[in-house]
């Protein structure tokens, strides 16, 4: 959410801003709206202020009279004291109201996010040459000849968008995700298994509702009457777990990651670059979260995507880091950067791992502050995200990338160990 301080002392740098990302008359159109809210919220309070000073100072001159054996002047009467009622009942809706129009604006992009939607993504970096595959197989032909991922028994299971993985492949897959873990433990990052099933209320915190409130799963109202959901990434349970607190300033940057599957309403498309376990309704994925002062968020961020460069890096791994246009870029986010892997089969390079830094934006969402020592204001921490990594997409990536002449795939080194071989074989 943003600073409602800042849309009053400088409308324009924040229209200026919103613009990079969104249709300037849309943006105008909002912030006419909150700035027409924020002055009838001022004025009702103003209102209501008076109103009860009115009647503080009403009850003081009662009670001193009554002690000077005087004659009271009467109360209010009742109908006034009902018009104080109806006037806080006014406040609370326009609260609601501006808080609603508020919720719905994306953050402001950084200085150096440039406008524009994928088209104007720029790659800042690129790690290896493309592997030379004479004769390139997809990952989908490769996890069936090599019997390590079952796609028909997974549909089968929970319908289009699933899969399940087999033999060695579930034992790749888990490989990938213990070195994760052992990478960022490593790291410095405290290690966190959060609950699947979250409340509504760390949704809205992340800035994932209400505009993708669709996009998640839900449990119906019966079930669950605060409402829940099942988590879309571990972000949003990271960043809900520290609602509503004050975090000692001398334990910041606080770093953090955690391990879950994640489940997402969005299905894979039908284009080649999307098949398999590229996109899908439930994926694993290991993500790091860091909370900041102000000053710290920008070290942190170069912190974070050279640790994600690292883990593919480690990997073996063809990869390029991309820094997103605003229109790119999540809506809770000022400034990400993608770090892609290069999948031979399609020519492409597809996203591995978004690190990303938020601003204060999640923190005014989700009441997240600090209190510098000794003093009694507190400040909103800055917050940072990024996967590291979603494994359903390293998963193709090896399989695409080491795949040799003759079927078989190589496992990179740093997993050897954990898979007990150092190559994977066509089943027969």
């Amino acid at each position: 959410m943003l600073d409602m301080e800042l849309i009053r002392k400088d409308r324009e740098a924040v229209a200026t801003a919103l613009a990079k990302r969104l249709d300037p008359a849309e943006v105008n159109r909002a912030l006419d709206d909150i700035q027409r809210l924020d002055q009838e919220r001022r004025a009702l309070i103003t209102e209501i202020d008076a109103e009860r000073q009115r009647r503080k100072a009403e009850a003081r001159a009662y009670a001193e009279a009554k002690r000077s054996g005087l004659t009271p002047e009467p109360v209010a009467p009742e109908a006034e004291r009902k018009q104080l009622a109806e006037l806080e009942s006014q406040l609370d809706e326009v609260q609601s109201r501006l808080r609603t129009t508020m919720s719905e604006l994306p953050n402001l992009p950084a200085d150096d996010v440039i406008a524009g939607g994928k088209e104007s993504n720029r790659v800042v970096r690129t790690f290896g040459e493309p592997p030379a595959v004479e004769k390139v197989r997809d990952h989908v032909e490769l996890s069936r000849a090599l019997g390590l991922v079952d796609h028909e028994r997974g549909v089968k299971l929970g319908g289009s968008g699933f899969w399940m993985y087999t033999g060695l492949g579930a034992r790749l897959e888990w490989a990938l995700v213990n070195w994760l873990i052992e990478q960022n433990i490593q790291a410095g990052y405290e290690f966190l298994l959060p609950p699947h099933l979250l409340l509504d209320s760390a949704g809205f915190a992340a800035g994932q509702f209400p505009k993708f409130y669709d996009d998640v799963y839900h449990l119906d109202k019966q079930s669950a009457p605060r409402g829940q959901f099942l988590l879309p990434t571990a972000e949003t349970a990271i960043l809900g777990a520290f609602q509503d607190e004050i975090l000692e300033t001398a334990k910041l940057p606080l770093k953090a990651f955690a391990y879950t599957p994640c489940y997402r309403r969005e299905a894979a498309g039908s284009h080649s670059d999307e098949r398999g376990t590229v996109r899908g309704h439930q994926f694993n994925k290991v993500e790091i979260f860091q909370f900041t002062l102000p000053e710290q968020a920008s070290t942190a961020l170069e912190a974070m995507v050279g640790h994600v460069e690292g883990l593919v890096e480690k990997l073996g791994l063809h990869f390029q880091t991309s820094l997103l246009a605003a229109g790119d870029s999540s809506a809770a986010m000022k400034k990400t950067l993608d770090v892609e892997v290069w999948m031979p089969s399609t020519g492409k390079y597809k996203e591995v791992s978004s690190v990303s830094w938020g601003g204060d934006y999640q923190a005014r969402r989700a009441a997240i502050r600090y209190r510098e020592p000794g003093g009694k204001q507190t400040r909103f921490v800055h917050t940072l995200n990024g996967s590291a990594l979603a494994t359903s997409r390293l998963f193709p990536a090896i399989l695409e990338q080491f795949q040799q002449p003759d079927g078989s795939v190589v496992v990179p080194e740093v997993l050897r160990d954990k898979l007990g071989t150092d190559l994977l074989t066509p089943v027969r």
